[in-house]
């Protein structure tokens, strides 16, 4: 058994009395609109808020990615400079420094795409497919 999905779609109904007027009906019907409407905008905003923070964090990994590839880069020119000519020629010290580093900030760009992804994209999916279920329901009704 699965938990309910959280929205709009279980808005509190009064029952409708037998003897009720059709101006009574189209003001409750009014009603129950209006309030659904803003149970699912309320829906939507919450879950493009979500999104939008999984798009920043992603954002954020990508910016992390470029400052570990440009420490790469002044890894590669400070090995080229230092001393580690002894153990290795220069340009070959550089090189495996700035590769490490490199395959770091790789990593970090996976991530971050991921995370992008996730986000991606900044519409309320579940709102729209809560408001089709609930027009859907309408027109099942309406259809009796």
């Amino acid at each position: 058994m699965t938990a309910p999905r959280p929205g709009a779609t279980r808005a509190d109904v009064s029952p409708v009395p037998e003897n009720a007027s059709t101006g009574q009906l189209i003001g409750q019907l009014t009603e129950q609109i209006s309030r659904l409407v803003r149970d699912e905008a309320r829906l939507a905003q919450a879950e493009v808020t979500q999104k939008a923070k999984k798009l920043g964090v992603g954002a954020g990994l990508f910016g992390g990615a470029g400052l570990v590839a440009f420490f790469g880069l002044a890894a590669l020119i400070t090995a080229a400079i230092l001393a580690l000519a002894l153990v290795l020629p220069a340009w070959l010290a550089a090189l495996i420094v700035a590769v490490a580093l490199f395959a770091v900030a790789g990593v970090l760009a996976l991530v971050g795409k991921k995370d992008v992804q996730k986000g991606s994209p900044p519409v309320p999916t579940e709102a729209i497919s809560s408001v089709k279920t609930d027009i859907a329901t309408v027109k099942e009704s309406a259809h009796r």
